[in-house]
């Protein structure tokens, strides 16, 4: 299997129509200028120097704002830069990220022709109420109608999603996914609400008006999230906001990130409770005091598998008194186990 690269090119704010509560672009892409044709190429040739493996697969990636609202001027400047680097073999792709209500046909011929091949749009929740008091400007009806559309296209279609957004609940966020899950994406990522300097979800939380998630409640939504999804063989790109200069441990001075449930290593958290879960599930039905395990996985699992800082280990041993212990093989497809009782008590 090839090992792949994306190139993230950052265009914040460029473009959107809405300012949503939750959202300061230039502090979570760690950019506070606007992007040019001139800067995203350094961009890409500094990337490509830095990836030794040629045999790697490598995307080109505007992140941020919305794409497809950009004046069409600017996409096509943008897009054709980006376009020669594929036809000239350097990059194997493109993908773009954007709003559900600035698609339409005449976009997606535009984007066929610079060989765009996924789009992501930003969903965030599947309720209308929800969505309006989060200040996004577009209905679920929009992102319904827009990611049908990607698909008959041929285009990769992927959602993000948003877990504790003002007035959403857990049901809301279940219900979000098992709408999403009904328009077959290829791909999704899942993040938790942090408050962020410079937004208004930052002017409520200093008045009391919105409380964030901790961290257990966002990790547990998050991990039936995954597990909705990846029981639908829907690929989960990323969980939780990458860790930056700025999005970071709100203790820090530097950190953009006034409260919510930050985490430097939130999707392991999140994959880690689903292996604990489902190694005491096992355990339970052994019908038998157990007071060893061992849990033979695929190498690439066994992190996940020990947790964070050890977690699991010792949390299995604080709850039930179960000594786990962590066997590797290769043979063992990623993401199953096999458990074994080593020992019991008398």
């Amino acid at each position: 299997m090839k090992n792949r690269y994306i190139i993230p090119i950052f265009v914040p704010h460029l473009g959107c129509p809405n300012d949503c509560v939750f959202c300061n672009q230039k502090s979570i892409s760690g950019q506070k200028n606007n992007m040019t044709k001139e800067k995203a190429q350094k961009i890409i040739e500094e990337y490509l120097k830095s990836i030794k493996d040629e045999t790697a697969e490598k995307e080109i990636v505007f992140f941020g704002g919305s794409f497809t609202a950009i004046e069409e001027e600017k996409q096509n400047e943008l897009l054709k830069m980006a376009y020669e680097y594929v036809k000239q073999k350097k990059v194997k792709s493109i993908r773009i990220s954007t709003r559900p209500d600035y698609i339409d046909k005449k976009i997606l011929k535009r984007l066929k022709k610079y060989k765009v091949k996924t789009i992501e749009l930003g969903v965030q929740s599947a309720n209308n109420f929800i969505l309006e008091k989060a200040g996004r400007g577009h209905t679920f009806e929009d992102v319904k109608k827009a990611s049908k559309l990607i698909k008959r296209y041929g285009f990769k279609l992927g959602h993000q999603i948003m877990v504790g957004l003002p007035e959403s609940t857990r049901k809301d966020e279940i219900n979000t996914a098992k709408e999403l899950i009904k328009l077959k994406p290829n791909m999704v990522r899942i993040y938790p609400v942090l408050v962020v300097k410079g937004t208004k979800l930052e002017k409520d939380y200093n008045e009391n008006k919105y409380k964030p998630l901790s961290i257990v409640q966002a990790v547990e939504t998050c991990k039936e999230l995954v597990r909705m999804f990846a029981d639908k063989k829907i690929d989960i790109i990323r969980v939780g906001l990458q860790n930056t200069d700025e999005i970071t441990d709100p203790k820090n001075e530097k950190s953009e990130v006034v409260a919510g449930p930050y985490h430097p290593a939130f999707r392991q958290l999140v994959e880690s409770g689903l292996w604990y879960d489902s190694i005491v599930e096992k355990i339970k039905k052994l019908n038998v005091k157990v007071k060893e395990v061992e849990v033979t996985v695929n190498p690439i699992d066994k992190n996940n598998v020990i947790g964070h800082k050890k977690e699991n280990i010792k949390k299995l041993k604080d709850t039930y008194d179960v000594d786990l212990k962590i066997k590797e093989d290769k043979k063992v497809k990623q993401g199953k186990s096999k458990i074994e009782i080593t020992k019991t008590f008398e």
